[in-house]
């Protein structure tokens, strides 16, 4: 069951988040495909894949460039947004060990210039381990999962932990919304079941699985803007 669309926006405001419920307090489900713990001060992302689209460019793929502004610019929107003191992503920060690049290492360094005081975590992903840390100068800690903050355990794949609120990447949820007639939509979602929410991919040039939820189960969807 959906049980509401948050639209793709700038604002913090009705129609752009969604609170949910948590082992450890509420927890702000935001349409920039991030969420935000008030307790902690804590904004998650997951799946941000930076420097894939280059990494698919050496294959000779032709893709689009820009992605990886894109992304860190979207990061930057939601952390002046929420204000935390520090941000966890949970897996998948570099894409592959060929994403790596004077390029990639430069927008890095200047996006971490304008964030120096916010503290920052990588919850190890598949891709992460391929890629290797990210290098030393960014000031981002590596963990491995799970990582338990208060009642939230931090990881890259779905799983459940007694007791716990497991955050999550890994899949890339999607819903399919069906409309008037044959008309349908598929758009990226928070998949919250008991005990475990995963998170949408925050990249913006990543695939998506499509789920159907089951009883006790939601899916929030993210809208783009109308």
């Amino acid at each position: 069951m959906v049980l509401k669309i948050i639209r793709s926006d700038a604002a913090l405001d009705q129609d752009t988040c969604a609170d949910v419920a948590t082992c450890d307090g509420p927890l702000r489900l935001h349409s920039l495909k991030v969420a935000f713990s008030p307790k902690h001060s804590a904004l998650f992302a997951a799946d941000i894949h930076l420097g894939k689209a280059a990494s698919f460019r050496k294959l000779g793929v032709p893709v689009p460039a820009g992605t990886t502004e894109e992304n860190l610019q979207r990061l930057t929107a939601a952390i002046s947004l929420f204000k935390p003191d520090r941000l966890f992503v949970l897996g998948d920060f570099i894409h592959a060990e060929s994403s790596h690049s004077p390029e990639l290492s430069d927008k890095l360094q200047h996006w971490r210039s304008h964030h120096s005081q916010l503290e920052l975590f990588l919850i190890r992903g598949n891709h992460d381990k391929k890629a290797g840390d990210p290098e030393v100068a960014l000031g981002i800690q590596s963990l491995d999962e799970p990582y338990k903050l208060g009642g939230l355990a931090l990881c890259h794949h779905p799983q459940t932990l007694d007791g716990f609120t497991v955050l999550a990447g890994h899949t890339h949820p999607a819903v399919v919304l069906k409309g008037k007639g044959r008309s349908r939509m598929r758009l990226p979602c928070f998949h919250v079941q008991q005990g475990a929410i995963t998170f949408p991919s925050f990249g913006s040039f990543t695939g998506s699985y499509t789920i159907t939820p089951q009883a006790g189960e939601s899916a929030i969807a993210v809208s783009p803007m109308s």
